[in-house]
C-alpha cells in the first residue's frame, strides 16, 4: 500500500514525537520537585491538610514580636487578618525588622508554627513582593 521510504519517514516522525513527549515529561516531572508554592497567613490558616513540603510564607513582620535567642529568632508574620509564628536559626538579612515585608522559607508544622530554613527580606524598604502585596490587597 504505500512505498518503503513513507514508511520510514512516518517511523522518524514518530520516534521524533515520543521522544518529544517523553522530554517534555521528564522536565515537568523534575520541575515539580523544585517548586516551592507562596502562601498567605491567611491562606494557611484555611489549610485543610498540612504536607510536609517546603513553602514560603509572606507577609509583613510584626510589630514588637521579634525575639531573639542565642541561636534563634523568634517573630511573627501577618497580612493584617491571620498570623503565623516562625522560627529560624541563622542570620538574618540586615533589613529584616518590624513592621516590613518579609518571605520565609521552611516547613509548616501546624497552621500556627512555621520552621523557616531561608529569610528573604533581600529588598529596600519600599519594595514588596508582588505576592505579598497580592496577599495584602494592596495596589
Amino acid at each position: 500500500m504505500y512505498g518503503r521510504k513513507v514508511k520510514l519517514r512516518f517511523l522518524f516522525i514518530v520516534i521524533i514525537l515520543i521522544t518529544l513527549i517523553l522530554t517534555i515529561f521528564l522536565i515537568l516531572k523534575s520541575l515539580e520537585e523544585n517548586v516551592v508554592y507562596f502562601k498567605s497567613p491567611s491562606e494557611i490558616k484555611l489549610l485543610t491538610e498540612i504536607d510536609k513540603s517546603k513553602i514560603r510564607v509572606g507577609g509583613m513582620v510584626k510589630k514588637n514580636s521579634i525575639s531573639v535567642n542565642s541561636n534563634e529568632v523568634n517573630f511573627i508574620i501577618t497580612d493584617f487578618k491571620n498570623e503565623i509564628n516562625v522560627t529560624y536559626s541563622g542570620a538574618v538579612p540586615n533589613l529584616f525588622a518590624e513592621g516590613k515585608g518579609v518571605v520565609a522559607e521552611g516547613f509548616l508544622k501546624d497552621r500556627n508554627f512555621f520552621f523557616a530554613t531561608k529569610i528573604l527580606a533581600k529588598h529596600d524598604e519600599n519594595y514588596m513582593p508582588p505576592e505579598v502585596k497580592e496577599a495584602l490587597g494592596e495596589k
